[in-house]
C-alpha cells in the first residue's frame, strides 16, 4: 500500500474515534479544524464512511456514530460471551473423551477455531485458534450449516475451490449436502480423515436463544481412536456437551424436545 493510502486509513480512524468521543455529533468543519484537515479532505473521508454505514449523517450536515458499530459490536460481545460460557464445557469434553476439543464459528465458507482445549498425550492437531478450516472437509463446518438453506449451501460450495486434501476428502457440493442432511437427522457430523490423514472427528452445532446455529464443537483424534464403530457412543457425548452450550447460550429447543 502506498504512504498515501495509509494516510487516508489513519485519518479514517482519526475521524471515528474523534466521533466517538462526541455523542452529539460534529459537522465537516468542526472535524477538519480539530484534526487539522482540509475540509474536503475531511468530507470526503466522512462521506465514505458514512456509506459504508459506519457513520449517521443528519439534515444539519451533523455527524456521528452509525448503527453498523452497534453490529460489529454485539458480534464482538457475542463471541466472548461464548468462548466464555464455552470453555468449561471443552474441558470436560476433553476429560471425557480424553481428546482434543474445539470451538469453532462460521465466516464465509470457513469455520474459525475460537477456542480449544488440547492434551498432550494425543498427537499434536495443527489446530490454533484463529486458524480457518474449510466448510467442506470438516466435522464443524458441516454441523455450521445445519441451519442454511440447501440452494445457499450448494453456492456456497460451488464457489469454493474443492481441493483434494486426503484420499476421503468430499470433492462435490452435492455429496458434502447430503452429509450435512444425514448430520441434521442424527444432530452431529463427522470428519473421517476429510481434513488431515489419520484424523478423524465429531463434531455437533451450538444453537442460541433465537435457535440460530452460532457456532460448533468438535472433539478430534486420531482415528484408531474414533473407529466408525464407535461414532454413536462418542457422538452422544459431543451432543451433550454441545446441548450443554447451546442452553447456556439461551436456547429453549431441547425442553420443547422433552416436554
Amino acid at each position: 500500500m502506498s504512504e498515501k493510502g495509509v494516510q487516508v486509513i489513519e485519518r479514517t480512524f482519526d475521524i471515528i474515534e474523534l466521533l466517538a468521543v462526541e455523542p452529539q455529533g460534529l459537522g465537516v468543519s468542526d472535524v477538519a479544524r480539530r484534526l487539522s484537515l482540509n475540509k474536503s479532505t475531511a468530507h470526503r473521508i466522512l462521506n465514505a464512511i458514512t456509506d459504508r454505514g459506519y457513520l449517521e449523517k443528519t439534515a444539519d450536515g451533523i455527524y456521528s456514530l452509525g448503527m453498523q458499530f452497534v453490529e460489529l459490536t454485539s458480534r464482538k460481545l457475542g463471541s466472548i460471551e461464548l468462548t466464555t460460557e464455552a470453555k468449561p464445557f471443552l474441558n470436560e469434553l476433553t476429560a471425557k473423551l480424553g481428546q482434543s476439543s474445539h470451538l469453532a464459528i462460521l465466516d464465509g465458507s470457513d469455520a474459525v477455531y475460537i477456542d480449544k482445549v488440547e492434551v498432550t498425550k494425543n498427537l499434536r492437531l495443527y489446530s490454533q485458534i484463529g486458524k480457518r478450516i474449510p466448510v467442506y472437509c470438516s466435522g464443524l463446518g458441516k454441523s455450521l450449516l445445519f441451519d442454511t438453506d440447501n440452494q445457499t449451501i450448494l453456492s456456497l460450495l460451488r464457489n469454493c475451490s474443492m481441493e483434494r486434501l486426503t484420499e476421503t476428502t468430499l470433492l462435490t457440493p452435492e455429496a458434502v449436502l447430503e452429509e450435512i442432511e444425514i448430520g441434521r437427522k442424527q444432530g452431529w457430523t463427522v470428519d473421517n480423515e476429510e481434513h488431515d490423514e489419520g484424523i478423524r472427528c465429531i463434531a455437533a452445532p451450538v444453537y442460541d436463544y433465537r435457535g440460530k446455529v452460532i457456532a460448533a464443537i468438535s472433539s478430534a483424534g486420531p482415528s484408531s481412536f474414533f473407529m466408525a464403530e464407535k461414532d454413536k457412543e462418542y457422538s452422544k457425548i459431543v451432543c451433550q456437551i454441545a446441548q450443554n452450550i447451546s442452553e447456556r447460550m439461551g436456547y429453549l429447543g431441547y425442553q420443547t424436545e422433552k416436554s
